[in-house]
C-alpha cells in the first residue's frame, strides 16, 4: 500500500502588513479557502487571532495556535472537512 506524501505547507506572515496599518482578513481567507487536499496554511500573526480561528472553524478548517519563540503567533491550519 502507498503511504501519503508529506503535508504540503503554505508559510503566510502577516505581521509586516498589519505593521504597516493593513488588514490581512482577505489575503488570510483567500489563503485558506484555496487549500488543496493535502496542503495546510501556516499562518504567522503578531497576536493571536482567536476572532480568525473561530471563523475559519466555522467553515471547516481547524485551527492550533502556538506562541514562537520571538513572541509572535503561528496557527497552523488544515481543512477539516470541504463544505465549509
Amino acid at each position: 500500500m502507498k503511504r501519503p506524501g508529506p503535508r504540503k505547507t503554505r508559510v503566510l506572515d502577516v505581521r509586516p502588513l498589519i505593521a504597516s496599518g493593513g488588514s490581512p482578513l482577505e489575503k488570510i481567507v483567500a489563503a485558506a479557502t484555496t487549500l488543496g487536499p493535502g496542503e495546510s496554511l501556516l499562518l504567522i500573526t503578531p497576536f493571536l487571532p482567536s476572532p480568525l480561528i473561530e471563523k475559519l472553524q466555522s467553515e471547516g478548517f481547524r485551527g492550533q495556535p502556538g506562541r514562537r519563540g520571538d513572541g509572535s503567533w503561528q496557527t497552523h491550519f488544515t481543512r477539516e472537512r470541504v463544505d465549509g
